[in-house]
């Protein structure tokens, strides 16, 4: 051998007639096969002893081998193998990679435990459980039997507000958070359902992006002053507060007005409501409590000295802010039983608009300023300062502020630390609504036009500002006082009188794309 090629040369060494207690440790070289090994194949000759001693020798390593703990087979064969060339460590290799690989779904069943193989494959999303169903017919059968396109759905119908909206709106929702019945469709309903679901989605959102929608018209018909100061709406109702001081609720689905609600003296500025109440606060300086399916007025409530401009309530906390510059915090036990708690003075100007949540009250005023404050102790905690003329509405959620100004401007700010994230530049005067959610942020103006804006790109210092709105809705013809939305849809209310219904999912096809809607198309009116 030459002598720089030593270092390369493995000696592999096969003992027999060895005693058990030394098998590995005490090697009594019989025969030697001498292996060189290069950069090229393998070298050399790897020759076994006689069949018959060998044969011997295997049959009495395996007796000794089984004797042993796992645990000592384990040492042992880490030994062998750390003795082995590369070639055999290639052939043991190739032995033990299909003993690795265990179909753990199909083997499951067998045992029983199906169970527990629709568990498993219930975490998969809808990409990967389509590659699920081809790798074989039991995988395929699991799947179907376990209805896990069902399980997937009410999945994200459980933490998606789009997908849950989808299901209440198409009817499907029906068939779904139901045990295995004869009234439940086959696993093969729910896999066709989910692509079509996919598919509103993405035409909902193109037309958010294109400002395609389908136009529906409330005409109110004020008996003298004109104007819808207010509203909030549900799946049933709109109720809206208008400037002749009378409350409207109206039908939905027929878009009728179903009742009439009076007993404030000045227009009704402010309103929310929840299953039991309506609350609404007027020009008439007063704050009223009414009954919702009745309409009786429940409780009236006294305090502030000039109108009412705006009003939260949750969890037994009502904030009500006035013109008279003050801040007014409730305590709600029962629409009866309604005490002050404590009055917040600061801004020195009208408070347009205040919101709250278990951390913060956020009001904004006539005097440019945002201030926040403690909700649990109501003590004053900063000022967020930027807007050049007073400000008229927000919205404050989380971390997030989005505020809106006379400034013919929108602000992003961040409530914690107080800084200004993004400022929104469009509208040509006031901006005197704005709502966001997730994805969106929506606001509404002097001019009469409404404007939906990318929030995550607002969020993100390095979009450019001109990619920020979306699209602009022209419809309106005068102020838009109040909106409101949704995933599917836009409402909102205008000097000009009118309620209008901006339905982004039942776009018929002559739905416009540059934000103006069919004239008199969708003209619905009021009995």
């Amino acid at each position: 051998m030459e002598p720089e090629m030593e270092d390369k040369t493995v000696e592999l060494m096969t003992t027999s007639g060895m005693e058990s207690q030394t098998l590995v440790d005490d090697l009594s070289p019989k025969k030697t096969t001498m292996v060189k090994l290069t950069n090229g194949p393998v070298i050399g000759s790897r020759k076994r002893p006689s069949e018959g001693n060998y044969e011997k020798e295997k049959e009495h390593c395996i007796a000794l081998f089984d004797q042993w703990s796992e645990a000592d087979q384990v040492e042992f064969v880490e030994r062998l193998i750390s003795r082995m060339c590369h070639y055999q460590h290639g052939h043991i290799n190739s032995y033990l990679k299909p003993m690795l690989q265990r179909d753990f779904i199909t083997a499951l069943p067998a045992q029983g435990l199906d169970h527990i193989a629709e568990n498993i494959l219930s975490f998969l999303d809808a990409r990967s459980l389509c590659a699920a169903e081809l790798v074989c017919k039991e995988w395929q059968r699991v799947i179907s039997e376990g209805m896990l396109w069902k399980k997937l759905i009410e999945r994200m119908v459980r933490t998606d507000p789009l997908w849950k909206g989808l299901s209440e709106r198409h009817q499907w929702e029906k068939y779904l958070f139901k045990n295995r019945t004869s009234e439940i469709p086959p696993n093969s309903y729910y896999h066709s359902l989910y692509p079509k679901i996919i598919q509103d989605i993405e035409t909902i959102e193109a037309n958010w992006r294109c400002g395609r929608h389908n136009l529906q018209r409330i005409q109110c018909r004020s008996e003298n002053s004109k104007g819808v100061y207010c509203l909030q709406y549900d799946d049933e109702k709109i109720i809206s507060g208008l400037r002749d001081n009378s409350i409207k609720i109206w039908d939905k689905q027929t878009l009728e007005c179903l009742k009439v609600l009076t007993g404030h003296t000045g227009s009704v500025l402010c309103l929310q409501y929840d299953e039991r109440v309506i609350v609404t606060g007027s020009s008439d300086s007063t704050v009223r409590v009414w009954e919702v399916t009745t309409g009786e007025v429940l409780n009236t409530l006294i305090h502030h000295n000039e109108a009412v401009l705006h009003l939260r309530f949750a969890n037994g906390l009502m904030v009500t802010c006035s013109k008279d510059r003050s801040i007014a915090v409730w305590d709600m036990a029962s629409p009866t039983d309604i005490s002050l708690r404590r009055v917040l003075v600061g801004h020195r100007a009208a408070v347009n608009v205040v919101d709250f949540d278990d951390k913060y009250i956020v009001s904004a005023s006539g005097d440019r300023t945002i201030k926040v404050w403690s909700t649990s102790t109501c003590e004053f905690v900063r000022t967020l300062n930027g807007h050049k003329r007073g400000i008229a509405c927000l919205q404050y959620r989380d971390r997030l502020v989005v505020s809106g100004s006379s400034d013919n401007t929108i602000r992003l700010w961040d409530i914690e630390c107080g800084a200004c994230l993004r400022v929104l530049e469009g509208h040509e005067e006031l901006v005197r609504c704005i709502r966001f959610d997730n994805k969106r942020i929506v606001s509404g103006a002097s001019e009469g036009k409404i404007k939906v804006w990318d929030l995550q790109a607002a969020l993100d210092p390095r979009a450019p500002a001109s990619t920020l709105c979306l699209r602009t809705l022209v419809e309106h013809s005068g102020r838009v006082f109040r909106l409101q939305f949704d995933e599917f849809q836009i409402i909102s209310s205008s000097h000009d009188d009118t309620i209008l219904i901006w339905d982004f999912l039942n776009v018929s096809p002559n739905g416009q794309s540059e934000g103006r809607s069919p004239s008199r198309t969708y003209t619905y009116i009021s009995r």
